[in-house]
């Protein structure tokens, strides 16, 4: 199993709430598995092939990156989050206390 992490993560709808991120090819060929057999077409299988070849090594990571980019895109589900998601922001150097 390949863990190693896209340089960005790619956030997608699930639902009309919830926004999944996809930070590695693991978590896209997760993704990509999940998605309902009947709705699957060219483009998906474009997106499985080239996670699966970047999964092998075969081909380079941003590859499967830019194809369930790409893939989310087609179908309407590319979230891009508008506001900095809490646990991605920089602490600040005082660790929370108030100023002197």
């Amino acid at each position: 199993m390949s863990d190693r992490l896209f340089d960005k993560p790619v956030y997608v709808k699930n639902g009309r709430y919830l926004t999944l991120e996809i930070a590695s090819v693991h978590d896209a060929l997760m993704f990509l598995h999940e998605w309902p057999e009947n709705d699957r077409d060219l483009i998906y299988d474009t997106a499985w092939k080239a996670c699966c070849d970047a999964h092998d090594g075969i081909k380079p990571l941003i590859t499967a990156q830019n194809a369930i980019k790409g893939f989310a895109r087609k179908r309407g589900i590319l979230d891009i989050p508008t506001a900095p998601i809490p646990w991605a922001v920089e602490k600040s150097s005082n660790s929370g206390q108030l100023p002197a």
